[in-house]
């Protein structure tokens, strides 16, 4: 997949299913690109979210609802996942 169209795949779903006041997906694939077993089908994603909902959840609940919306990409094209809430 590309990565602009899995950034786009993950604000769509994130803004659908969570009421957020700001959202902003960034690739942080190239911080590691020598790391061993990365991937060029797999990327490093890091999202900044701020959101009075998920603010409202303790920090295991607002993971787990991310990660269950984001689950199909999850397994087939993030690496890794950097969540920040604000």
């Amino acid at each position: 997949m590309d990565i602009n169209n899995l950034i786009s795949i993950i604000k769509k779903k994130i803004l659908a299913n969570i009421i957020c006041e700001n959202l902003k997906v960034e690739d942080k694939s190239f911080l590691h690109k020598n790391h061993v077993g990365n991937s060029n089908n797999k990327f490093h994603i890091k999202l900044s979210i701020k959101s009075k909902e998920l603010k409202k959840m303790n920090k295991i609940e607002s993971n787990k609802k991310i990660y269950k919306i984001l689950n199909e990409e999850i397994n087939k094209s993030i690496h890794s996942l950097q969540i920040l809430i604000d």
